[in-house]
């Protein structure tokens, strides 16, 4: 029962005292850069995905 004292003391101390949290300006920069990071993959995603249908589907109606 101690341990799990001590553990939960030490977690404590260190989330309050030793965690860096970042300023409100770093992290809307690193929420911004995610949100355009994950717009550019969609859209590459996307593109392979159209390119992709048209290819097979004029495969298909070669041998059709």
């Amino acid at each position: 029962m101690n341990k799990i004292k001590t553990y939960l003391q030490e977690s404590y101390i260190e989330l309050m005292q030793k965690v860096t949290w970042p300023t409100r300006k770093e992290l809307t920069s690193s929420a911004i850069i995610v949100m355009v990071s994950s717009l550019i993959f969609a859209i590459v995603v996307f593109v392979m995905d159209f390119s992709f249908k048209h290819i097979v589907t004029f495969i298909y109606k070669l041998f059709i």
